[in-house]
C-alpha cells in the first residue's frame, strides 16, 4: 500500500480506536496501528496504577500480530490526539527485534504534519543477538 494511502486510512482507523485507551493516570491516549503480511493490527496504551505494568499502544499492536501468525512487518502507524507520540524505548526495541532496520514509524498528532521515521533512527544502537525470526 502507498505510503500517503496508508497515512490517510491508518490514521483514521487510529482515531477510531483511541477511545478503547485507558489512561487515567497520565491521560496520555495513544493508538498504534501496525501494517503486517496478515493485515492490520491496532493497539491501544493501557496504564497501570503500578505504572510498570503500563502497556504502550505500539507494544499491543506488535503482540496481537505476532499472537496471530504475522511473521513480516511493514510498517505502523502512531498517533495520540493529545501530545506527539515518539515511542518509548521500550517499543523501539520490541520493534528492533521484529523488523529491519528501515522499518517505518509513522508519529501523528493533531497538530502539523506527520512525521516518518525509520527505525535506525529511532534507536541506532539497539541491543541485540542477532536473532532472527
Amino acid at each position: 500500500m502507498a505510503r500517503e494511502l496508508f497515512i490517510e486510512r491508518f490514521l483514521e482507523i487510529a482515531k477510531q480506536y483511541i477511545q478503547n485507551s485507558y489512561a487515567p493516570y497520565s491521560r496520555i491516549r495513544v493508538s498504534a496501528v501496525l501494517e503486517t503480511d496478515k493485515g492490520y493490527f491496532v493497539g491501544v496504551n493501557i496504564e497501570n496504577a503500578s505504572y510498570g505494568l503500563t502497556v504502550c499502544a505500539e507494544r499491543v499492536a506488535f503482540f496481537k500480530a505476532i499472537s496471530e501468525g504475522a511473521k513480516k512487518f511493514y510498517r505502523i502507524l502512531i498517533y495520540s490526539p493529545d501530545i506527539n507520540p515518539s515511542p518509548c524505548g521500550a517499543c523501539r526495541q520490541v520493534m528492533s527485534e521484529f523488523v529491519d532496520d528501515n522499518f517505518e514509524v509513522i508519529i501523528c498528532s493533531e497538530e502539523g504534519e506527520p512525521v516518518i521515521l525509520e527505525l535506525s533512527r529511532l534507536l541506532p544502537y539497539k541491543f541485540s543477538t542477532q536473532h532472527r525470526r
